[in-house]
């Protein structure tokens, strides 16, 4: 009876007891079905998981150069078999996660070493990448080189869901091989590296560039949403600066402040690095309703135009059709098509192509078109 006046008298003064309990009960209950610290590992289990990852050997750099030579075959011959095998033998997101470990729990050592002993691996991937493409006899631009070399909005939500499952992985009570393989399939740190060393082998600065930072916003958005997921477990901070055992006061409050500032950098430094992965989807999203507009697409021109985009930066426009090929003079002086036909690719750029970025470019037009008869290039 008591609660039925206390109910009435909160109606009167515009509340709602019925729905504030429905609401309550429906986030006690998202609460309990969403909690990731349930099933949760030791806190130094956790801490050595995500530290081994960042530990390198002889054995890991063995394998990390044997992934990169099949990663390298798989993007040579255009292969998907070989691009994934390479992909769950690729050792880099170890690396990656120890970074992120290190941003959750401000260890300064940690991220250090791991930070490290990334850029050492990736000198290892570029030099074994660049030396095989250079000797390759059949390199050549592919589209799976292509699609690792011009990173979008996409790769950068799967880095962040990828991560987030890598996180949340290494964190259970049970053993995360399952999941880490599968994230580091999702996310691709390998093949990005790859297309790095063939546009080192064929001096094309735009394939190295784009590949280069499409690793990067993989690298920045795992570790990122991994270190999201520490933070949610309230995985400890190293609060012993100094190393001597002993924790103070000072220590305690200098590390919660640190902690705070490091958060809200790293939040800044990655939507700032996010900005020209932003502006090159819209180029790509533009560019292919460009070549939507017209009629229908028979010989693939939308992707065609996305990757000419990709390998050449003076890249303006792409279209591809049957052409009369020549005129044909009567005896009478008026000039009569021969009625003979062509397939004619015609690409536009602000500015004129060096010879291998035309050979580039008309390798990759062949892959979509092949029964192309004839390619021409046109600054405008």
């Amino acid at each position: 009876m008591r609660q039925k006046y206390i109910d009435r008298h909160r109606r009167r003064h515009g509340e709602r007891p019925a729905v504030d309990r429905a609401l309550r009960g429906a986030q006690r209950f998202l609460r309990r079905r969403f909690n990731i610290r349930e099933g949760r590992a030791p806190y130094h289990t956790i801490r050595k998981r995500f530290v081994n990852g960042a530990r390198l050997t002889g054995t890991h750099l063995c394998i990390l150069i044997v992934a990169m030579v099949i990663a390298c075959i798989g993007l040579d011959t255009d292969s998907d078999i070989a691009i994934v095998g390479a992909m769950l033998i690729c050792p880099l997101m170890g690396s990656v996660l120890a970074i992120a470990y290190g941003v959750a729990t401000v260890d300064r050592a940690l991220m250090r070493d791991a930070l490290g002993g990334l850029v050492l691996q990736m000198a290892f991937c570029l030099i074994t990448s660049t030396i095989y493409f250079v000797l390759s006899p059949v390199a050549g631009m592919t589209p799976a080189l292509v699609d690792n070399s011009g990173p979008t909005i996409w790769h950068l939500m799967l880095a962040l869901v990828g991560g987030f499952a890598g996180g949340l992985g290494n964190s259970r009570d049970q053993e995360p091989a399952t999941v880490i393989s599968g994230v580091a399939v999702a996310t691709a740190l390998m093949p990005p590296l790859c297309a790095a060393g063939y546009g080192l082998a064929a001096a094309n600065v735009g394939v190295f560039l784009g590949a280069l930072y499409e690793f990067g916003i993989n690298v920045v958005f795992i570790a990122l949403s991994a270190a999201v997921v520490l933070l949610l477990l309230h995985t400890p901070l190293k609060r012993d600066l100094n190393d001597d055992g002993v924790v103070t006061e000072a220590e305690d409050e200098l590390v919660r402040a640190e902690s705070h500032k490091i958060r809200w950098r790293i939040m800044l430094g990655t939507a700032i690095f996010a900005i020209p992965c932003v502006i090159l989807t819209g180029n790509m999203l533009a560019t292919t309703e460009e070549q939507a507009a017209g009629a229908t697409d028979y010989y693939d021109a939308a992707e065609t135009a996305r990757e000419l985009a990709v390998v050449c930066p003076e890249f303006k426009n792409y279209s591809i059709g049957m052409e009369v090929s020549a005129q044909a003079q009567g005896g009478d002086g008026v000039e009569r098509q021969n009625g003979t036909k062509q397939l004619v690719a015609r690409v536009t750029t602000s500015e004129p192509l060096a010879s291998r970025e035309r050979t580039i470019a008309e390798e990759l037009i062949r892959l979509d078109a092949p029964d192309v008869e004839r390619v021409e290039f046109s600054v405008g």
